[in-house]
């Protein structure tokens, strides 16, 4: 049995963290979502020190994973695996 659904904030919020290091742009086509989407995910990422700010040596900012944030997505995919009886 496969659960049909719209995606949680959980799995959206994994499919930003699996990212790595990305900009704000790679960010929103790969999660497909809008940029107020996006804008409101990085905002709480950011406050609850799953990603933080980089500015590269060519002046562009991306979003980096922190290490609180590789744990949580650990925990998130086990979750996932475990209800989609993996």
């Amino acid at each position: 049995m496969t659960l049909e659904h719209r995606r949680s904030s959980i799995e959206v919020i994994a499919d930003i963290l699996r990212l790595g290091e990305a900009s704000k742009t790679e960010i929103m086509y790969t999660a497909k979502m809008s940029h107020n989407q996006l804008q409101r995910y990085l905002n709480l990422l950011i406050a609850l020190k799953l990603l933080d700010k980089r500015t590269s040596t060519n002046q562009t900012l991306t979003y980096r994973v922190t290490p609180k944030g590789f744990k949580l997505l650990r925990n998130i995919d086990n979750m996932l695996e475990i209800l989609e009886g993996k």
